[in-house]
């Protein structure tokens, strides 16, 4: 399973130039001096020298910036004792005022790395509440996951993806909450949760979503935020049965998945094909029923040996590029090989990363769904789901 927490690139460049940068109020230190010692006394470079603490208290820690700060006034007097440079008085005062001045703005700031790595460790516990990891093999129906947050220093957002093994066969969710902040992780919280819980209940996906429309109704009434009411999430529920060699989908508003035929992991140039699974007709968002009506409509698709569904966000299609261009999702598939499902999210990955260079403007999640014949433990009883609209 493939959970990327965090929009990043590659991180071996990145490592290097952040250990060179490091090292760099030290250098400049050692810079200042050698200028300090080749140019003609007149230039009294070595009034910089105030400058190598300032730099060392946004990396360094209040002991070290301390420590350079009495190595730079070491460094100016020796300076002065070999050169006899002028303004050494006025030097010294400099280096001991902006080193105490430095060594308080690291305390300052390693507090609040301090804080930041708390904040993190709760966003990393509400990520375990709301994407728990999904076993790659389900009921004999592997499955693949994929999520990017748009902000770096954010570990969750609106995106959630839940699967359970039920009676009634694998059964998936995708969704995407339509609001902001921690009331936004809240409902996907709640949706994903629900889920998890009437997955095993309810005997067909009208009446799981119809249950999980009640629970996020309840939800939202205990909310007090400004932002309450723009909790609702369009969500995707399949249905995947691999005795009967299809799923059944329920499709709440959301971008249509993908059916990928005739190769391993892509409908690319092998010879394969790419399908869009739109709905016969619109079913409403969760938490939105109330507003637009409460119908709902079951799709039936059978699956050949082979075939792949890929269920994703509307951050993947609305992913731009530098000109404003939305990424291409069925075209870039198209050209794809046949790769495995985790090569093809990890492909994915990356191209998502290059194409907005690295600015993404909205979580991501993505899922593979794959039934390659495996056998069901389950009967192939109907499940209670439909090919037709279930009103």
């Amino acid at each position: 399973m493939t959970i990327p927490h965090r929009s990043r690139r590659s991180r071996a460049p990145g490592s290097r130039r952040r250990g060179l940068a490091q090292w760099s109020p030290l250098l400049l230190t050692v810079v200042i001096g050698v200028l300090a010692v080749a140019t003609p006394k007149a230039f009294a470079v070595s009034r910089l020298l105030p400058a190598a603490p300032a730099l060392a208290a946004s990396m360094w820690t209040v002991t070290a910036t301390v420590l350079l700060g009495v190595l730079t006034l070491a460094a100016m007097l020796a300076i002065q004792l070999a050169f006899d440079e002028p303004a050494t008085t006025f030097t010294a005062v400099a280096i001991a005022g902006v080193t105490a001045a430095a060594a308080y703005a690291a305390h300052v700031r390693l507090q609040r790395e301090r804080t930041l790595t708390q904040v993190r460790s709760v966003a990393d516990a509400a990520q375990a509440v709301v994407l728990r990891p999904v076993p790659r093999l389900l009921g004999g129906v592997g499955i693949e996951t994929l999520y990017l947050a748009a902000a770096e220093e954010a570990r969750i957002g609106g995106d959630f993806f839940a699967a359970v093994d039920s009676p009634h066969g694998v059964r998936v969710l995708l969704g995407d909450v339509r609001g902001k902040g921690l009331s936004a992780v809240g409902v996907a919280s709640a949706i994903a949760n629900g889920f998890r819980e009437a997955a095993y209940d309810e005997p067909d996906l009208a009446r799981l979503a119809r249950r999980l429309e009640r629970s996020v109704n309840r939800y939202s009434e205990t909310i007090t935020a400004p932002d309450a009411g723009e909790g609702f999430a369009t969500a995707i529920f399949a249905e995947v049965r691999p005795a009967r060699r299809e799923v059944t989908l329920l499709n709440c508003g959301h971008p249509a998945p993908l059916l990928l035929s005739g190769g391993s992991g892509s409908g690319g140039p092998d010879g394969g094909s790419i399908r869009v699974l739109n709905p016969s007709a619109p079913s409403p968002p969760l938490n939105m029923a109330a507003l637009i009506g409460g119908e709902y409509t079951l799709d039936t698709v059978a699956l050949a040996p082979g075939d792949r569904l890929l269920f994703y966000t509307d951050g993947v299609t609305e992913t731009r590029d530098r000109d404003g261009r939305f990424f291409p999702l069925t075209e870039w598939i198209a050209q794809q090989p046949a790769v495995s499902p985790p090569h093809l999210l990890a492909l994915l990955h990356r191209q998502l990363l290059s194409f907005s260079e690295g600015a993404l403007d909205d979580d991501i999640a993505a899922l593979v769904v794959r039934c390659d014949g495996a056998t069901d433990h389950r009967t192939a009883a109907p499940s209670g789901a439909s090919p037709a609209s279930d009103r």
